[in-house]
C-alpha cells in the first residue's frame, strides 16, 4: 500500500481534480490518497475566522457567500450527470449551512478549528463523487476517526496506526482510501488541526501507520530544487536526498516541505517521492534512508531570523554558563536555529520573537546583549560537505562582498550554515548558484 497526497493547486480546478483520479487509479497498488482543501479555500476560511472574531458579521456573511459561488461553479464543472450535480449540491448545503449558522454563535478557538476543516472536508467528498460518477471503486475515510494530537499538539502515532488499520480492516475490499490532511481532533476530542506542515504532515504519519511502501506528496513542482526558484533563474532538481539532508533543507527554508512531515516517514524508514501533478512523468526527488551521492546538493535561506549576542567577561572558564543561556531559552519554548562560542561571548539565533523581550530582560542579567533583527540563514546542504574537498574555498568565494555575521560549520555533516543581513539574502543565494553549481 502506497500514500497518495494532493495540494491544493492539485486539486484547485476542477480540471486537475480529474487528473488526480487518472493518477490514483495508474496502477493496481492498493493506496490512501490524502488531499488538502482547493487552493484559495483556507485563506478564505481564515478570512471568515477573523471577521467573526472582529464582531464583524456582514463581512463574514459575503465573504461565505463568495465562497459557496466558488464552489457552486467548481461543481458544474467537475461533475456531468445530473444525479452527481444533485448530490454535490447537498454537500455544498451542508457546510454552507454550517457556515450561515455560526454568524449566529459566539466565536471561539474551538469554533476557529471547525470552520478552518471545512475546506479539506469539501475537497474530499467532493472528489469521492468525481469517483463514484466515472465507476472507480473508493472508500472515504473520515481523517476524525484516526487522526489525533495529545494536549502537547502532538500526533498519537500508536492511536492513528490502530484506529486506522481498523478502517482499513472493515473495507478490505477496497483498493482506494480518501482521506483528508491537515484536520485532527485533539485531546479533549475536539476538531483540530496538525498546524505544521499541515497536509503533508498527515500524509507522513498515515504512510508511517500503515507501513506503506512510498509516501508520495504531489505538488506544483517537479521535487525539490537546488535552490529558491522565486530568486534564482537556473534551479534543477534534486534526485535524492536522505532523510537527514531533507529535514536540513525543510528547516532552514525550503518551501516545498516543512521540517515536521519529515520525521514519521524517517522514524518507519517510508521512502518519499517529492512529484508534480502538471508533470507526472518527471522523476521528482526521492528522500530515502541513503543519500545517493555526496558533496553539496542545495542552498535554501530562512528568513526573519533574530540573532543575539551575550558577551561577558566572566563567561572565561565559567563553569555551567552555556547551561544557564540555555535554560532562558527553554523557559520561553524559544527554539535555537545557531549557535558560536569564544572565550567571551556566546552568540544565537532564533525565527521566533514572541518572548524576545522577557528573554533579554533575563539575558542582561549575565552581561551585556547585542540584539539584530531582519537577519537571513542560508544553509549550504548536501552529504558529507564537510570533508568534501573545496567546499568551504567555494563557499566563502561566492560570499565574498557579502557580510557574515554568524557561521555553522561541523555540527552536521549535512549542513553549512550562514548567517547575512536579509537584504543580502538575492545576492548571496544567486552567487552560491553560479559557484557551487555553474548554474
Amino acid at each position: 500500500m502506497k500514500v497518495m497526497k494532493f495540494g491544493g493547486t492539485s486539486v484547485g480546478k476542477p480540471q486537475r481534480m480529474k487528473e488526480v483520479a487518472k493518477l490514483i487509479t495508474a496502477d493496481a497498488e492498493s493506496k490512501i490518497v490524502v488531499l488538502s482543501a482547493l487552493s484559495g479555500t483556507t485563506n478564505a476560511l481564515i478570512e471568515i475566522s477573523n471577521s467573526l472574531a472582529a464582531g464583524d458579521r456582514n463581512a463574514a456573511k459575503q465573504q461565505i457567500d463568495a465562497l459557496e459561488q466558488h464552489y457552486q461553479n467548481f461543481v458544474q464543472e467537475l461533475l456531468s450527470t445530473d444525479a452527481a450535480i444533485a448530490k454535490a449540491k447537498l454537500v455544498l448545503a451542508e457546510h454552507f449551512e454550517f457556515l450561515t449558522i455560526i454568524l449566529k454563535i459566539s466565536f471561539s478557538e474551538a469554533l476557529n478549528k471547525d470552520i478552518l476543516a471545512q475546506g479539506e472536508l469539501l475537497s474530499t467528498k467532493l472528489f469521492c463523487l468525481y469517483l463514484e460518477e466515472q465507476n472507480i471503486d473508493h472508500v472515504l475515510l473520515a481523517a476524525l476517526d484516526f487522526m489525533t494530537i495529545d494536549s502537547y499538539d502532538e500526533p498519537q502515532i500508536g492511536t492513528i496506526k490502530v484506529k486506522l488499520s481498523q478502517l482499513i480492516q472493515r473495507n478490505k475490499d477496497k483498493a482506494i482510501f480518501v482521506t483528508q490532511g491537515y484536520i485532527s481532533r485533539n485531546a479533549k476530542g475536539e476538531v483540530d488541526n496538525l498546524k505544521r506542515g499541515g497536509s503533508d504532515y498527515s500524509a507522513s504519519l498515515i504512510a508511517a501507520a500503515v507501513n506503506a511502501s512510498v509516501c508520495e506528496i504531489w505538488t506544483d513542482i517537479d521535487g525539490m530544487h537546488n535552490n529558491d526558484p522565486r530568486v534564482v533563474d537556473k534551479t534543477v532538481p534534486i534526485e535524492q536526498l536522505s532523510f537527514e539532508e531533507a529535514a536540513e533543507l525543510a528547516y532552514f527554508g525550503a518551501k516545498i516541505l516543512h521540517p515536521a512531515s519529515i520525521w514519521p516517514a524517517q522514524f518507519y524508514n517510508v521512502p518519499v517521492r517529492l512529484l508534480n501533478t502538471m508533470q507526472p512523468t518527471a522523476k521528482g526527488t526521492l528522500i530515502a534512508e541513503e543519500a545517493g551521492s555526496v558533496g553539496v546538493k542545495a542552498v535554501a535561506a530562512k528568513d526573519g531570523i533574530t540573532a543575539i549576542k551575550i558577551k561577558s567577561s566572566r563567561m572565561l572558564l565559567a563553569y555551567g554558563f552555556l547551561r544557564k543561556v540555555f535554560e532562558v531559552f527553554e523557559k520561553y519554548r524559544t527554539s535555537i536555529d545557531m549557535i558560536t562560542t569564544s572565550e567571551v561571548a556566546v552568540s544565537v539565533t532564533v525565527d521566533n520573537d514572541i518572548y524576545l523581550a522577557e528573554i533579554l530582560k533575563e539575558l542582561e542579567t549575565f552581561g551585556t546583549v547585542e540584539v539584530d533583527t531582519n537577519q537571513t540563514i542560508v544553509s549550504i546542504v548536501g552529504n558529507e560537505i564537510a570533508e568534501t574537498k573545496d567546499v568551504m574555498l567555494k563557499l566563502f568565494e561566492s560570499v565574498s562582498s557579502i557580510p557574515v555575521r554568524m557561521v555553522s560549520y561541523g555540527g552536521s555533516n549535512h549542513n553549512i550554515s550562514l548567517l547575512i543581513p536579509r537584504s543580502y539574502k538575492e545576492a548571496a543565494l544567486q552567487s552560491l548558484n553560479k559557484v557551487l553549481f555553474g548554474l
